[in-house]
């Protein structure tokens, strides 16, 4: 095994179990998080570990390109588990680079015609892990639409956390499942030391959602805490078209007086499409309570849930297709500091949106009624397709 450990982790009703002594940091924005993953790596000694959906040729891209083989040049054992439908934009310039420098690459789900929908199944998470030391999750890919320096007006806005401590071991666990049903070769020189604990480190837990896992422990976790949160529940999400148990469970905190808010593109979005998908609930939950911002400045692309002094952040955005095709995860924590944080972050978020309110919304278009008209029947064909054609075992790899 990559993890090195043939002892069981306790599961229970998750994977994984609460862990102390963990440090976690937050990065804001491609400025801070690019930076710190590629100094990561450069100070590698052993091996890197890089899981991710976007990987895109560009200036950010050379940049790890350059930090990886540098890695690998002072004989760091470098493993790169891709999405093939993610990755469709690394050019094969930049793949035989990598390759002729002796990195291990792999992808998960190969495209393939007479696969069909099997093609739907994406590995979405987003994970750099550097000697079992420190891992960094959240929801950036490794191209230049996240960097301020190269995008200064239309970059993305995004949240990556460090980990550090014993909920490293099992992001790592998580990595080798993947790379050995997809790698051709299996992995060396790679084995996980248990992780330091932190003198007065804090708890957190990585939750999941895979292809064979159902109910989604991601979207069970939402659950529970949305069910038990006392005075606020603050979602941000890039994409908006969540399940019926996550509506419900919104409106039932918002009748109960809990100050609930979403946080969720404005006019900049990737998937314009999308945006219209999440509007046409907008109504049913500003009736019952519920706070909607628009941010306005550029496509906030954070997947951030904070439900009183507890949070989740990683790569599962509020969309049902998330929970249908895609493997996810997130870390859960319960850092203090970490938390302010975050709260400071959504306000200053707040202050650039527009928000709606239950009247405002009432008095919308007949355009903007129609188009939630047609996109409303839209995500109900998709829900038609993706519940007729869903199957837990995901995609084969033969």
């Amino acid at each position: 095994m990559l993890v090195g450990s043939e002892e069981k982790k306790r599961r229970g009703k998750y994977r994984f179990p609460w862990r102390g002594g963990n440090r976690f940091e937050l990065l804001v924005d491609g400025r801070e998080f690019f930076s710190a993953m590629v100094e990561s790596i450069l100070a590698a000694r052993h091996y890197v570990l890089l899981e991710t959906y976007l990987f895109e040729s560009g200036q950010v891209a050379d940049r790890f390109i350059d930090a990886l083989i540098d890695a690998r040049s002072r004989g760091v054992q470098v493993y790169l588990l891709f999405d093939a439908f993610g990755s469709l934009y690394l050019r094969r310039r930049d793949r035989l680079q990598l390759a002729a420098a002796g990195v291990q690459m792999a992808f998960y789900n190969p495209l393939h015609l007479l696969r069909w929908h099997r093609n739907l199944f994406r590995n979405h998470r987003k994970l750099l892990l550097v000697d079992g030391l420190v891992a960094y999750t959240g929801g950036a890919g490794i191209t230049d639409q996240f960097d301020p320096d190269i995008e200064p007006d239309r970059y993305w806005h995004e949240i990556m956390v460090a980990i550090r401590g014993p909920c490293v071991a099992d992001w790592q666990e998580l990595f080798a499942e993947s790379w050995e049903r997809w790698a051709k070769v299996p992995p060396a020189g790679v084995e996980l030391a248990a992780p330091e604990t932190q003198v007065d480190g804090e708890f957190g837990r990585v939750v999941v959602h895979g292809h064979a896992v159902s109910p989604s422990e991601i979207m069970r976790s939402y659950l529970r805490h949305l069910g038990r949160a006392r005075n606020r529940v603050w979602l941000a999400t890039a994409y908006f078209v969540p399940p019926w148990k996550l509506r419900r469970a919104l409106r039932r905190a918002a009748r109960r007086g809990i100050d609930v808010r979403l946080l969720l593109p404005g006019p900049h979005s990737d998937h314009p499409g999308i945006r219209h998908m999440g509007s046409c609930y907008y109504e049913r939950l500003l009736r019952n309570g519920l706070r909607i911002f628009e941010y306005q400045p550029r496509f906030i692309h954070a997947k951030v849930l904070l439900c009183d002094r507890w949070l989740s952040i990683g790569s599962s955005n509020a969309d049902r297709w998330n929970y249908r095709w895609n493997l996810e995860a997130n870390q859960e924590l319960r850092d203090a500091s970490l938390i302010d944080q975050v709260q400071k972050l959504f306000e200053e978020d707040f202050s650039h949106c527009t928000e709606f309110d239950y009247e405002h919304w009432r008095e919308r278009s007949r355009f903007r009624r129609l188009r939630e008209w047609f996109w409303g029947k839209v995500v109900a064909l998709l829900a038609w397709f993706s519940d007729i054609k869903k199957h837990r075992g995901g995609p084969r790899d033969d």
